[in-house]
């Protein structure tokens, strides 16, 4: 499926366009509902952990999520397009810099 368009292309924009923490979470937070930053924030969390070896079941546990959603997240992680990795490789440099 083709996501690609004026309007996806806006939103990347704006997303790019982005400050700090307190704008991201001010512009998200009027996109999105309550579920959609919580799924969100989950499958970045399920990411991490897979990247650190984290189980299905562990982290199916800790997350709060199904295994098929693991596998998904696991999916998209280790054949994707590398948006997972690269966060995960920013979250990493950014924490030992802190």
């Amino acid at each position: 499926m083709n996501y690609k368009n004026e309007a996806t292309d806006r939103l990347f924009e704006a997303i790019l366009s982005l400050k700090n923490e307190e704008e991201c979470a001010a512009f998200l937070e009027d996109l999105c509902t309550v579920k959609e930053l919580h799924d969100m924030g989950q499958r970045l969390e399920t990411a991490v952990l897979l990247s650190e070896g984290t189980s299905y079941q562990k982290i199916s546990e800790k997350v709060g999520i199904s295994s098929a959603t693991v596998s998904r997240v696991n999916r998209c992680l280790v054949y994707g397009d590398g948006g997972y990795r690269e966060i995960i490789s920013r979250l990493k440099e950014r924490k030992t810099n802190e």
